[in-house]
């Protein structure tokens, strides 16, 4: 076998190949043999048939296997001299001009980029710092009694946070328009669910009463027919419905999950819940600041048989997200395309993360992942039913791994990094959810 390697890119690489017809008409041979041993035709017994017929039938299906074996054998060989780590799969181009007695192709073919790791020192890293106090425990708790709230009928205007149960109809040129009508439709003034205009004009009336008012639709209105338009609607209140919030008693505590009602119990069983999510929430930020000093640091080309190949997982992710809605995913095309730039970032993180974790020792010690499982359990029932699930099957516990060696990533890079506390709001830190 005869090699020749060229440099096609930075990452691209393709490595001319010769192999010999007669190793190639000796395999075919043997693979003949092999398939008059078992192989069936009319007439004869199995294992009986000549192999001069065997052949007549069955050559050209050898010769194809045989050529495969051998370019695959050649290019596996080749590599393996050359301590190339392909990426991918090589493409196979046949040769037209070949020395006689032989077969001649290029494989193409990308290889994996050398990282060599930058220097962190000039990158910088803000560590949100919130220590969760009383205030905090008070929104949450408010937070979960809106989210129980109920409506009774008030004999008043309504106003803003109250239900109201309308019918209405909107008119376009003094035509109906599709979607703009409606009988008992009710919807809180101030959610949001309706446009600004429309629960204004709702504002201020009472059961029974009506009114006709003009409407423009935004320019960026999601219907185009209606998008910067001007309605004329007809509304009729037929009910009030006002706010009424539980009170922050046993009722409330027992409803969510503490048994005998101890709303002190309820307080702190917020708070831990608050303090993992808080931790959980500024490792998160830590991390993408990390994870971006990475990049940086570390400019890297990645081989496009990787951006490919993880495009498609993410894109096949998205269609099994999708199905887990009860979308169709054959009438919502997901494209691999449209994961791109978010694959080049996974592709490039995994490549100087994987060199990282190997030149800095940075691997997940069994203590460590314990401790990780052990606290993930905390917010089960059953905590011990958690752990024996992760520690039930090596899969699971690989998941458990990977996240201990991102930690430790981030905590490696945090040390090295120009790294800073920053004091922030809890409405900051939790991106309004909790206001």
């Amino acid at each position: 076998m005869q090699t020749n390697q060229e440099t096609l890119g930075a990452l691209e690489r393709r490595i001319d190949m010769s192999v010999s017809m007669a190793e190639i008409d000796k395999e075919v041979d043997s693979r003949l043999k092999r398939m008059a041993r078992t192989v069936k035709m009319p007439g004869f017994r199995p294992g009986k048939v000549p192999l001069k017929i065997v052949a007549q039938t069955y050559e050209s299906q050898a010769r194809s296997e045989a050529i495969g074996a051998a370019v695959e054998k050649a290019f596996g060989d080749t590599v393996r001299e050359q301590n190339l780590r392909v990426a991918g799969y090589p493409r196979i181009e046949p040769k037209e001009a070949a020395a006689e007695g032989t077969l001649a192709f290029s494989a193409v073919f990308e290889v994996y980029p050398q990282v060599e790791l930058g220097d962190l020192s000039q990158s910088k890293v803000e560590r949100p710092v919130l220590v969760v106090g009383d205030a905090e425990v008070d929104k949450t708790i408010e937070v979960l009694r809106k989210q129980r709230t109920r409506f009774e009928t008030a004999e008043r205007a309504a106003a803003e946070g109250d239900r109201v149960v309308i019918d209405f109809a909107g008119r376009k040129d003094g035509e109906l328009f599709e979607g703009g009508q409606a009988q008992d439709f009710p919807f809180v003034i101030g959610a949001g669910s309706m446009l600004k205009d429309f629960e204004t004009a709702v504002t201020g009336l009472a059961a029974g009463e009506s009114k006709t008012f003009d409407m423009t639709f935004p320019e960026d209105y999601h219907a185009a027919n209606l998008a910067g338009q001007t309605v004329q609607f007809e509304v009729t209140v037929k009910r009030v419905e006002a706010a009424v919030l539980p009170a922050i008693d046993a009722d409330l505590a027992r409803s969510l999950g503490v048994a005998d009602g101890d709303v002190a119990k309820l307080r702190d069983e917020v708070r831990a819940n608050l303090e993992r999510e808080v931790k959980r929430r500024i490792q998160a930020k830590i991390k993408e600041q990390v994870m971006d000093a990475l990049l940086n640091a570390n400019p890297i080309e990645v081989p496009k048989a990787l951006i490919d190949a993880e495009s498609r997982q993410l894109a096949e992710n998205a269609k099994r997200d999708l199905e887990m809605r009860g979308m169709k995913t054959k009438d919502i095309p997901v494209e691999a395309a449209w994961f791109t730039d978010q694959a080049v970032r996974r592709v490039k993180l995994g490549l100087i993360m994987s060199e990282l974790v190997k030149a800095k020792e940075l691997y997940a010690k069994p203590e460590q992942v314990r401790t990780l499982v052990e606290e993930m359990a905390q917010s089960y029932e059953d905590p011990s039913e958690l752990v024996r699930w992760y520690y039930a099957q090596p899969e699971r516990l690989a998941q458990a791994e990977a996240v201990v060696i991102e930690d430790n990533v981030v905590e490696w890079v945090s040390s090295q990094a120009q790294t800073s506390d920053n004091a922030v709001s809890f409405d900051e830190l939790m991106g309004n959810n909790a206001a």
